[in-house]
């Protein structure tokens, strides 16, 4: 993966394409970014606290939190998947290493979670939440969500192309696990018979990372942060492995 770095330009070119081609069509362009997670977060506000009643103090912060986390990690899997099939020309003209359309789609995806972060705050503050300097641990939380989404968006893409239907049942797929993670629902509520599924689901563990700075206002505990850092290298290494192995046989499936 180191050899990437050499083809730097072209990772940033494709970044940039990312974002323009995303809000192309868009009135309010990079506006959605931020508009987009806050219209989710009220729409949450006024269903659990009018339906599903449950003990959340500033739930508007918990619930945004975990809505950038997902629309991150979401939006960067499908995006990556699709990465492939859709740079096929370039792909197919310009030889550099293949990893770089997925990771360009990703580095895209941090920057959209970076501008909607603003809201974010605007709302830390309107809700008069603390901001603590646990918040300064953000970078951190942001680059292990982005090592363990780059090596799921690695695992996952090389199949996309393989396999023409994993896009869907990936879809689907992420629609299941959003509900299996505590993104708009505090896990305590979770019945106990079911909430191994929730403890080992390994996005709860890098959301928490997230989310911990953010309405906790608390650096994550070393133990948790350790078991976040050892699964975002797994995932890692893991796919760029299995891309790397599939990458000879992509130009012949696109």
């Amino acid at each position: 993966m180191l050899e990437i770095l050499q083809y730097r330009d072209l990772v940033l070119a494709l970044v940039a394409r990312e974002l323009k081609v995303r809000y192309r069509r868009s009135a309010i362009g990079f506006t959605w970014t931020m508009l987009q997670p806050l219209l989710m977060m009220l729409v949450l506000q006024a269903v659990f606290s009018f339906l599903f009643r449950f003990n959340v103090s500033n739930y508007p912060v918990y619930a945004m939190a975990g809505i950038l986390f997902w629309n991150f990690f979401s939006q960067s899997i499908v995006a990556s998947m699709n990465s492939l099939r859709g740079n096929a020309q370039l792909l197919k003209k310009v030889p550099v290493p293949k990893e770089v359309y997925p990771v360009a789609t990703v580095l895209s995806g941090v920057l959209n979670l970076i501008f909607a972060l603003v809201p974010l705050f605007l709302i830390l503050l309107v809700t008069h939440q603390p901001l603590t300097p646990a918040l300064f641990f953000l970078p951190v939380s942001i680059f292990l969500a982005a090592l363990f989404t780059l090596g799921t968006g690695l695992l996952l893409s090389p199949l996309s192309v393989f396999f023409s239907d994993i896009v869907e049942m990936i879809t689907v797929i992420l629609s299941v696990l959003m509900y299996l993670t505590p993104i708009f629902y505090p896990k305590e509520i979770v019945p106990e018979r079911w909430r191994w599924i929730v403890r080992f689901n390994p996005l709860r563990s890098i959301l928490e990372v997230f989310r911990d700075p953010i309405y906790y206002g608390k650096i994550p505990p070393f133990r948790h942060l350790g078991t976040c850092l050892l699964i975002a290298v797994a995932a890692f290494v893991i796919g760029a492995i299995a891309f790397r192995r599939s990458s000879d046989r992509i130009p012949f499936y696109i």
